[in-house]
């Protein structure tokens, strides 16, 4: 028998603005960092390694991802929607000046204000992230492109994460 694998804990479309909210304006690294996760699915290694000089004209480059591989994923939507200048602002904030584990203690703070399960991780954002392009029907293998997985059976977890599609077609069928 093989190994048994927890499911992720992802944060779900509909806790995402109540985490978002509780961060304090003032808090813009914790802010950007927290979108990176969410919006494109970056690890927290590469939130940290953020440049403005990864965008690309509608993608952000990712350089240096786990195992070496380079990989594009998109620009937060949200950015998207801003005035012309966001790229000019953001550069002043990026790369953050801000560790990996303070990052890491500010989405617990964060979490537990906005009241979200004690279990989530900053990589919870991450897995968020997966979640919600699966639950808008992005097929598996584009997922697994933006995650920057090898193997699809990595990205598969995601199915067993939220098994809506699963749990639908059941309703269907009964």
């Amino acid at each position: 028998m093989g190994k048994s694998r927890k499911l992720p804990k992802c944060i779900r479309a509909d806790e995402w603005p109540k985490l978002y909210e509780v961060v304090p304006a003032k808090e813009k690294s914790v802010r950007i960092a927290f979108v990176l996760a969410y919006e494109s699915g970056l690890r927290l290694s590469e939130v940290l390694r953020f440049s403005v000089d990864h965008f690309t004209r509608n993608s952000i480059f990712v350089p240096e991802s786990k195992y070496g591989v380079e990989r594009f994923v998109p620009i937060p939507k949200d950015w998207k929607k801003l005035d012309e200048g966001w790229k000019d602002k953001l550069s002043k904030q990026v790369p953050l000046k801000v560790s990996g584990r303070t990052l890491q203690r500010k989405f617990r703070k964060y979490a537990k204000l906005a009241g979200l399960n004690s279990l989530y991780t900053f990589h919870s954002l991450r897995h968020g992230f997966a979640v919600r392009c699966l639950e808008n029907g992005m097929p598996l293998n584009q997922i697994q492109i933006f995650l920057g997985h090898a193997n699809i059976s990595t990205t598969s977890i995601y199915v067993r994460a939220n098994p809506k599609d699963a749990i639908k077609s059941y309703e269907d069928f009964f």
